[in-house]
């Protein structure tokens, strides 16, 4: 099995042109599987639906597989109505991020992916999925590497087994937006303040220690999950691709060294290489077994 590499929808909000522009250089990128889409904030249109879809066969063409992605946190009617219509697509498969959209494309008939925020913690829920039309699945961030291994062994036939591998880590999702909030500004009227902030807003403690990230109702962490080191394990179990979430500078290269290191290339220098281009720091508690904010190899009784 050749272990592919997955560019996760973009988590935050960036100019038109700046979306545009990353994904012409992801078409020529080590990524095998382009998710698009907005998952965080319905008020984030300056890249619509056609848009999306135009997008979509352009890396199709330069032989990427292409994933809708849909919205995480549904509150309104009007974004019910939007969901259908990305359910609705007859060009590209669809990553479910809510359960109205696996009701969705299951009643379809429809293949799907979940993605990170689906939570799926026992093989009952992958056999319940896969009986509606699963075909991928994303561990959820806070799952490590033991329950990931009980996972593989019961996982049902014919289903892809996708982990988180680099990102800030989509901690939690609000009714309210934190990022319009922390300037004082209600939800309704935010003034789209997250465009000011393409990688979030960071959160400090009272000891000025980074802490969290603000997304619109996005709450992240402040340190960037990654699992570099983690990759000849993660082969082993049988995971079938590695997804790295974008930043605003340096996916491309966060993409490539992630492609060496499944060439077999020298892992601590590709390690030293990730690290610079980090902006705060690396974490990778959760998968390895520890507190979400340590950084380490696994560690073994």
């Amino acid at each position: 099995m050749t272990m592919k590499l997955s560019l996760g929808p973009i988590q935050y909000f960036w100019e038109r042109q700046r979306v545009l522009d990353f994904y012409q250089q992801a078409a020529d990128s080590a990524a095998d599987i382009i998710y698009l889409g907005e998952v965080i904030c319905s008020k984030r249109r300056l890249v619509k639906l056609d848009d999306w879809l135009a997008i979509g066969k352009e890396l199709r063409q330069s032989g990427k597989e292409v994933v809708l992605s849909s919205l995480t946190l549904l509150e309104a009617a009007s974004e019910m109505s939007s969901l259908k219509k990305i359910c609705a697509n007859n060009e590209f498969m669809v990553e479910a991020n809510d359960i109205s959209a696996v009701h969705l494309l299951s009643s379809a008939g429809k293949d799907f992916v979940t993605g990170p925020s689906f939570n799926i913690y026992n093989a009952r829920s992958l056999q319940l999925l896969a009986a509606k039309g699963l075909k991928r699945w994303v561990l959820p961030v806070e799952l490590g590497l033991d329950t990931l291994k009980d996972l593989q062994e019961l996982r049902p036939q014919g289903v892809e087994t996708e982990v988180f591998a680099f990102g800030r880590l989509p901690l939690a999702y609000s009714a309210r937006c934190y990022t319009a909030r922390s300037h004082n500004l209600p939800k309704d009227d935010c003034q789209f303040k997250c465009i000011d902030y393409p990688d979030g807003r960071l959160l400090e403690t009272q000891e000025q220690q980074e802490f969290l990230v603000l997304n619109g109702i996005q709450t992240q962490s402040a340190l960037t999950h990654e699992v570099l080191q983690q990759v000849p394990e993660l082969i082993t179990l049988g995971v079938d691709i590695l997804r790295i979430s974008p930043q605003f500078n340096d996916t491309i290269q966060v993409l490539e060294i992630f492609n060496n290191s499944l060439l077999n290339n020298e892992l601590n220098d590709l390690y030293d290489n990730l690290l610079e281009i980090i902006p705060l720091g690396a974490c990778n508690g959760y998968l390895v077994e520890q507190a979400g904010m340590d950084h380490g190899p696994r560690q073994t009784a």
